[in-house]
Protein backbone atom coordinates (compact mmCIF):
# COMPACT_ATOMS: atom_id res chain seq x y z
CA UNK A 1 0.00 0.00 0.00
CA UNK A 2 2.66 2.54 1.01
CA UNK A 3 5.00 3.50 -1.84
CA UNK A 4 7.49 5.79 -0.08
CA UNK A 5 7.88 8.58 2.44
CA UNK A 6 6.32 11.53 0.65
CA UNK A 7 7.41 14.17 3.13
CA UNK A 8 8.14 14.95 6.77
CA UNK A 9 6.10 17.81 8.23
CA UNK A 10 7.93 20.00 10.74
CA UNK A 11 6.02 22.56 12.81
CA UNK A 12 7.87 25.87 13.16
CA UNK A 13 7.00 29.12 14.91
CA UNK A 14 8.69 31.33 12.32
CA UNK A 15 9.07 30.09 8.76
CA UNK A 16 11.70 32.65 7.73
CA UNK A 17 13.93 31.84 10.70
CA UNK A 18 13.56 28.10 10.14
CA UNK A 19 14.39 28.47 6.45
CA UNK A 20 17.69 30.15 7.35
CA UNK A 21 18.77 26.98 9.14
CA UNK A 22 17.70 24.61 6.37
CA UNK A 23 19.17 26.73 3.58
CA UNK A 24 22.26 28.28 5.18
CA UNK A 25 23.32 25.52 7.56
CA UNK A 26 22.09 22.36 5.82
CA UNK A 27 22.45 23.70 2.27
CA UNK A 28 18.93 22.70 1.22
CA UNK A 29 17.10 24.62 -1.52
CA UNK A 30 13.65 26.10 -1.11
CA UNK A 31 11.35 24.80 -3.84
CA UNK A 32 8.50 27.17 -2.98
CA UNK A 33 5.88 28.15 -0.44
CA UNK A 34 2.12 27.84 -0.32
CA UNK A 35 -0.66 28.95 1.99
CA UNK A 36 -3.28 26.28 2.61
CA UNK A 37 -6.24 28.25 3.94
CA UNK A 38 -8.24 25.15 4.87
CA UNK A 39 -5.50 24.04 7.26
CA UNK A 40 -4.51 27.56 8.40
CA UNK A 41 -0.89 26.98 7.48
CA UNK A 42 1.92 28.36 5.37
CA UNK A 43 4.14 25.61 3.96
CA UNK A 44 7.71 25.75 2.65
CA UNK A 45 8.90 22.85 0.49
CA UNK A 46 12.52 21.67 0.69
CA UNK A 47 13.20 18.65 -1.56
CA UNK A 48 15.79 16.12 -0.46
CA UNK A 49 16.32 13.02 -2.57
CA UNK A 50 12.95 11.68 -3.66
CA UNK A 51 11.14 13.11 -0.64
CA UNK A 52 10.89 16.54 0.94
CA UNK A 53 10.80 18.43 4.18
CA UNK A 54 7.69 20.56 4.70
CA UNK A 55 8.08 23.39 7.17
CA UNK A 56 4.69 24.35 8.59
CA UNK A 57 3.94 27.76 10.11
CA UNK A 58 0.47 28.53 11.41
CA UNK A 59 -1.39 31.43 9.82
CA UNK A 60 -3.89 31.51 12.69
CA UNK A 61 -3.37 31.40 16.46
CA UNK A 62 -6.20 28.84 16.63
CA UNK A 63 -4.89 26.69 13.77
CA UNK A 64 -3.76 23.08 14.22
CA UNK A 65 -0.04 23.90 13.89
CA UNK A 66 -0.28 26.73 16.44
CA UNK A 67 -2.04 24.36 18.85
CA UNK A 68 0.55 21.65 18.18
CA UNK A 69 3.44 24.02 18.96
CA UNK A 70 1.67 25.29 22.07
CA UNK A 71 1.26 21.73 23.36
CA UNK A 72 4.45 20.01 22.15
CA UNK A 73 6.79 22.72 20.87
CA UNK A 74 8.42 22.95 17.46
CA UNK A 75 9.50 19.77 15.74
CA UNK A 76 8.33 16.85 13.65
CA UNK A 77 4.56 17.08 13.45
CA UNK A 78 3.79 14.26 10.99
CA UNK A 79 5.20 11.77 8.52
CA UNK A 80 3.42 11.47 5.17
CA UNK A 81 3.38 8.24 3.20
CA UNK A 82 2.58 8.17 -0.52
CA UNK A 83 -0.21 5.87 -1.67
CA UNK A 84 -1.64 5.29 -5.16
CA UNK A 85 -5.32 5.29 -4.14
CA UNK A 86 -6.08 7.20 -0.97
CA UNK A 87 -9.75 6.22 -0.83
CA UNK A 88 -8.81 2.53 -1.00
CA UNK A 89 -6.06 3.04 1.59
CA UNK A 90 -8.48 4.73 3.99
CA UNK A 91 -10.97 1.90 3.58
CA UNK A 92 -8.23 -0.66 4.30
CA UNK A 93 -7.13 1.26 7.39
CA UNK A 94 -10.70 1.41 8.64
CA UNK A 95 -11.16 -2.33 8.08
CA UNK A 96 -7.98 -2.97 10.06
CA UNK A 97 -9.37 -1.00 13.00
CA UNK A 98 -7.20 2.10 12.57
CA UNK A 99 -8.79 5.28 13.91
CA UNK A 100 -9.10 7.87 11.15
CA UNK A 101 -8.97 11.62 11.64
CA UNK A 102 -10.17 12.06 8.07
CA UNK A 103 -12.82 9.68 6.76
CA UNK A 104 -12.52 11.30 3.32
CA UNK A 105 -9.46 12.85 1.65
CA UNK A 106 -9.02 16.62 1.68
CA UNK A 107 -6.85 19.11 -0.16
CA UNK A 108 -3.25 19.31 0.99
CA UNK A 109 -0.22 21.37 0.05
CA UNK A 110 1.18 20.86 -3.42
CA UNK A 111 -2.21 19.77 -4.78
CA UNK A 112 -2.13 16.41 -2.99
CA UNK A 113 -5.11 14.52 -1.63
CA UNK A 114 -4.40 13.86 2.04
CA UNK A 115 -5.92 12.16 5.07
CA UNK A 116 -4.60 11.69 8.60
CA UNK A 117 -4.57 8.61 10.81
CA UNK A 118 -5.00 9.17 14.55
CA UNK A 119 -1.79 8.83 16.60
CA UNK A 120 -3.64 6.69 19.16
CA UNK A 121 -3.84 3.99 16.47
CA UNK A 122 -0.32 4.46 15.07
CA UNK A 123 1.99 4.16 18.08
CA UNK A 124 1.91 7.87 18.83
CA UNK A 125 2.87 9.12 15.33
CA UNK A 126 0.56 11.40 13.34
CA UNK A 127 0.56 9.71 9.94
CA UNK A 128 -0.65 11.39 6.78
CA UNK A 129 -1.59 9.38 3.71
CA UNK A 130 -0.87 11.32 0.54
CA UNK A 131 -1.90 10.78 -3.08
CA UNK A 132 -0.38 12.85 -5.85
CA UNK A 133 -1.68 12.58 -9.39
Amino acid sequence: MVKKVDHIGIAVSNLEEALKFYEEVLGMNLHGTEIVEEQKVKVAFLPIGDTEIELLESTDAEGPIAKYIEKKGQGIQHIAYRVDDIEKALEEMKQKGIRLIDEKPRYGAGGAKIAFLHPKSTNGVLIELCQRD
